[in-house]
């Protein structure tokens, strides 16, 4: 693509929370570097980045897109992202493809919860941040601060990012002292010692100059090296003793108070004095202040901007200082003598890294040392894998090298928006992905080449993120080949067509639309690791039912729900279980936007949406007030239900009890650890996870410790004071532990069965089935030659029953498959309203009787058949007794939250708690943002309740109030769904017949009910008279 050297480029992004500017800086810096792509008058009126329709409509930006920006002699890929949490994901793409991040922060709305999400993405993917405070003009126009209260404000922010990052710092030491503590020092590599850098440290710091003060409307910003070299000079020249621009510049921020020219002094010395104040303000704040009141105050001194264009010789065309707003001529001279461009530019370039310097820092992050643990792998194949990540690390751009490059997204163009000629001015074939008729949207995949050269008419692999090379056989489900069309130079919308590409470019890859369907790594040998997986800060929770509205137009619908699949990286599309085409998105402006893009590019039909589909889980109450008195009443209580098999030869008893919540929470987030645990699943949260902790650190252990240390913080709790009792809880719950039999549904969830206590007694001539401790024993409870039911005479029970019956007993071992699978199949739909159950432990029982008759004989057989297989007999006790053990214990509905942040004015505040009350949301807290009129209100917002929240809260505060949604956790519902007032004090209180209060719990069950089809228990008419005809003649 170009010919500069790898250390002359910067790939960076923009990343900020939703209207902080990121896109009109974006524009300045186009304006300046892009190749007069973008005339600067139009700087941050356009919206460059943003060329979608719906984009420029609602002001948002809703894709990452690249630039190429030139700068002196340094290439900068600039990739813009959007802020709106419903776009997460497309931050996720531009960090990873990125060595660099410019975090924006709003002067005066601070940091806000998705700054939060954008420093932990930075984090995550081990990027090199840099701070910009953005429309500093708002602090002197709209809150009318003093220099010194702008200082305050300023100085908060940047302790208050900063802490944040140390918050993730923290993690890191930690988890890293842990790992060191628990492997001896001769297993501890390099890798493992990264802690040992300077934690204390700031990772902002504007004295360093990763920290840059701008109005980006305006187009002017300053990094404090520039008011370091200007002051140097002028206090130089005042005072004829020589300054050090370098010295004065680590002056300029924090407590240091200039008294005189030889004496500098700290915050004690200068409290003393009535006029002292910091350096920042009297040699930065308070010149830019003047110029604003001059030229903004009518009573202002004009001719501070005259000496002002006279003192740093500006060029600054005449008509422009006549323009009668005294605005535009402020934003003019601002400008020329505080280039924005030039200050983020030069930023960029001195505190970011280059390719070279940033791989061989993220590689650990970007492919992770893999462990071996078949002594029989190809040493050939596993020598070729460490001589690609090798070549990763160090940025090889060499002919020679492996090429390897990553897609962390595919996106599509209309044709018409392709380049028809190559860098050679030649016509491009015509060419079409897979001639199915889609020519219509052209893909093209969002990529970063990492190693070697990669050039057009190249054949390369695609490998998926659950490729392994030291299993070629079995993975080539999972490895393609491909030849690349055509590669571009991302220009905005714009694409320009180049030969090749080197390691540590941007660019876009024609011709793999038939390969790659989210996102992949790229390689021209099958011996390479693929790249870990990007991670996502929320998930799809937001699920819509599509049809056409015409249904001969299905197929074009099916067609246009695969190219959506395929053109966003965050939507998820399939198919329910009533056959019903699902969209799930991480919000409503997501959904809108899937739709839109549906009917208008990839289907072209019309379309019926369904109302949202929300998810919810089922529970029962928890008693966690005893823990010890729970595990006995679970462990041995006559509480249980009992079903009976219709042929009669199997009776099920099952008991039920709810997990602690914090067990429950570690069993829900742990989800792909376990599906990498059992399954073999890829775990993105495995690979979040690597760069916290030990390499050497199994996924085994890592649950086991989390499992533990949920368990040991939910017994302390509950017994504070009580050792006795705190041990004899912790020994019962270790039974337990040793007696785990599978998860479920779907043997990932948050439910557990447990196999039967074998001490009990059984009921004569019949067989218990005992199952096994699978999952205990994966997980290292128990030995794998144990039985793991905890028990010292299984040897000898086992002899009996093999003796007495061992026709039953190896019929009983058959049968262990139909309860594990009744189980999955209850927690899969609980009795509620068919909706998986959440946070409880089973114990199953099931006792085989033997055949009444001889095996052998006609009649007898003929009878046990005509219920069906004995096995599925037994398969359905099993998942009615589960259903009716839960309707039996008091049953309660769970749904997912949001937290909310919303931001109002005071004027509006009344309204905006008006909307949150009837969305059944709970306040948390409400604070006043120092320094504005402004409020900020944190609640938990119920998924359900959160549909149309955002244009209610527009519509009632006249679009005053802001908020932002992200998935929090899940909460049980208090309520009783079957509440019904008996008694006279529930009478008296809740009243009777049609003054009963709405029971919010069952509405929401008989919703869904009526949604899935099922039958909804409910009154037409109640309490009817009869109708009083008011006509006469009837």
């Amino acid at each position: 693509m170009s010919e500069l050297d790898s250390g002359k480029v910067r790939n960076i992004c923009i990343l900020a929370h939703v209207d902080h500017g990121k896109t009109t800086l974006a524009d300045h810096l186009i304006a300046s570097s892009g190749g007069r792509l973008l005339h600067p008058k139009l700087a941050g009126k356009t919206r460059f980045m943003d060329y979608l329709d719906e984009e420029q409509r609602r002001a948002i930006t809703m894709k990452s897109s690249s630039i190429a920006l030139r700068y002196k002699d340094y290439s900068i890929n600039l990739i813009d992202s959007p802020g709106h949490m419903d776009f997460c994901s497309e931050v996720s793409t531009a960090a990873r493809l990125s060595d660099g991040a410019l975090v924006l922060v709003d002067a005066v709305e601070g940091v806000h919860i998705q700054t939060h999400a954008v420093l932990r993405q930075s984090w995550i993917e081990k990027l090199t941040p840099c701070l910009v405070i953005n429309k500093i003009d708002r602090l002197i126009n709209e809150l009318k601060l003093s220099p010194m209260e702008a200082y305050t404000r300023l100085m908060r922010i940047v302790h208050e990012v900063n802490g944040i990052m140390s918050t993730y710092k923290s993690e890191k030491y930690l988890s890293d002292v842990d790992a060191l503590l628990a492997w001896p020092s001769e297993k501890l590599g390099d890798e493992n010692l990264e802690f040992v850098e300077d934690d204390e440290e700031d990772t902002f710091q504007p004295q360093k100059g990763n920290v840059a003060f701008t109005c980006a409307l305006d187009g002017w910003g300053f990094g404090i090296s520039q008011f370091a070299e200007f002051w140097a000079k002028n206090l130089e020249m005042s005072t004829a003793k020589k300054l050090n621009p370098a010295k004065l510049q680590k002056l300029l921020w924090g407590p240091h108070y200039l008294i005189s020219i030889d004496r500098i002094v700290g915050k004690k010395e200068a409290a003393n004095m009535s006029n002292a104040r910091p350096m920042f303000v009297q040699f930065v704040l308070e010149p830019l202040w003047k110029i604003y009141q001059a030229a903004l105050e009518p009573d202002g001194d004009k001719g501070v901007v005259g000496k002002l264009i006279k003192k740093f010789n500006l060029s600054i065309p005449p008509r422009e200082l006549q323009n009668k707003d005294p605005k535009l001529v402020l934003q003019s001279v601002m400008s020329h003598w505080l280039p924005l461009s030039e200050a983020i530019l030069s930023m960029v370039v001195k505190c970011t890294q280059d390719p070279v310097s940033a791989q061989s820092f993220r590689i650990s992050r970007l492919l992770p040392k893999r462990e071996v643990l078949d002594n029989e792998v190809d040493l050939n194949v596993l020598a070729e894998a460490d001589n690609v990540r090798k070549s990763v690390e160090a940025c090889d751009s060499s002919h020679e090298a492996p090429c390897v490059a990553f897609v962390s997204k595919m996106f599509s163009l209309p044709m018409k928006l392709i380049p028809q000629r190559d860098p050679e001015d030649e016509i491009l074939n015509n060419y079409t992905e897979g001639g199915n008729g889609e020519s219509d949207e052209c893909f093209l995949a969002f990529a970063r080449i990492f190693s070697g050269v990669l050039y057009s008419g190249q054949k390369v692999f695609v490998l998926s993120a659950l490729y392994d090379p030291l299993k070629s056989e079995s993975m080539q489900k999972h490895i393609q080949e491909a030849e690349l069309h055509s590669l571009y130079l991302m220009m905005g919308q714009g694409l320009t067509p180049i030969a090749s590409a080197k390691a540590g470019d941007i660019v876009a890859i024609r011709g793999l639309g038939q390969h790659i369907l989210k996102s992949a790594t790229l390689s021209s040998t099958r011996n390479c690791w693929p790249f870990s997986s990007m991670v996502f800060q929320v998930s799809p929770t937001l699920r819509v039912a599509i049809e056409p509205s015409d249904p001969a137009d299905m197929g074009a619908l099916i067609k246009g729900l695969r190219l959506l699949n395929r053109a966003d990286p965050f939507v998820e599309v399939t198919v329910s279980s009533r056959g019903e085409n699902v969209v799930a998105a991480a919000g409503e402006v997501h959904l809108e936007r899937c739709i839109k893009d549906l009917k208008d590019r990839f289907a072209k039909v019309s379309l019926e949406v369904s109302p949202p589909l929300v998810s919810y889980k089922e529970t029962i109450e928890g008693e966690t007030c005893n823990v010890l008195e729970n595990l006995k009443f679970f462990s041995g209580s006559s509480d249980f239900v009992e079903k009976m098999t219709p042929n009669g030869r199997c009776f099920v008893r099952v008991r039920v009890m709810r997990l602690p919540l914090i067990v429950t929470k570690v069993l829900d987030e742990s989800a792909d650890l376990l599906g990498n645990i059992f399954g073999g699943h890829a775990s993105k949260s495995l690979e979040t996870q690597r760069s916290s902790m030990c390499e050497d650190e199994s996924p085994i252990e890592v649950f086991k410790k989390r499992l533990m240390a949920a368990l040991e913080s939910h017994i302390s709790s509950m017994n504070d004071n009580d050792k006795d009792r705190v041990e004899k809880c912790k020994a019962k719950w270790q039974k337990f532990l040793e007696r785990m039999w599978t998860l479920g549904p779907g043997r990932l969830g948050a439910n557990i069965l447990f196999t039967p206590d074998f001490r009990r007694n059984i009921t004569e001539g019949s067989v218990l089935v005992r199952g096994s401790a699978h999952v205990s024993k994966r997980l290292g409870f128990v030995e794998n030659s144990g039985d793991g039911n905890g028990n010292g005479d299984t040897a000898i029970e086992t002899s009996r029953e093999v003796t007495q019956a061992p026709t039953m007993f190896t019929e009983a071992e058959s049968l262990e498959s139909s309860i594990d699978s009744g189980f999955q199949l209850a927690t899969a739909a609980g009795p509620l309203c068919d909706e998986p159950m959440w946070g409880l432990a089973f114990v199953v029982e099931a006792y085989i009787s033997p055949m009444a008759g001889k095996s052998d004989d006609p009649e007898s057989l003929q009878q046990s058949e005509q219920y069906g297989i004995f096995s599925g007999q037994v398969m359905t006790a099993v998942k009615d007794a589960c259903r009716a053990a839960v309707l039996q214990n008091k049953p309660r509905l769970v749904e997912a939250m949001y937290f909310c942040e919303l931001n109002t004015p005071s004027a509006h505040l009344g309204n905006s708690y008006a909307v949150l009350s009837r969305r059944r949301a709970q306040v948390l807290k409400e604070e006043m943002q120092e320094g504005s009129p402004l409020f900020i209100v944190h609640a938990y917002l119920p998924v359900s309740g959160s549909f149309g929240f955002a244009d209610e809260l527009r519509s009632r505060t006249s679009g005053a109030a802001s908020a932002l949604l992200v998935l929090s956790h899940w909460e049980v519902l208090p309520e009783d769904p079957f509440f019904v007032p008996k008694t006279e004090e529930e009478i008296e209180e809740f009243g009777d017949g049609s003054s009963v209060l709405h029971n919010t719990a069952r509405k929401l069950i008989d919703a869904v009910r009526r949604r899935k089809g099922l039958p909804v228990e409910e009154k037409v008419v109640q309490h009817a008279t009869k109708q009083r005809t008011l006509g006469r003649n009837v």
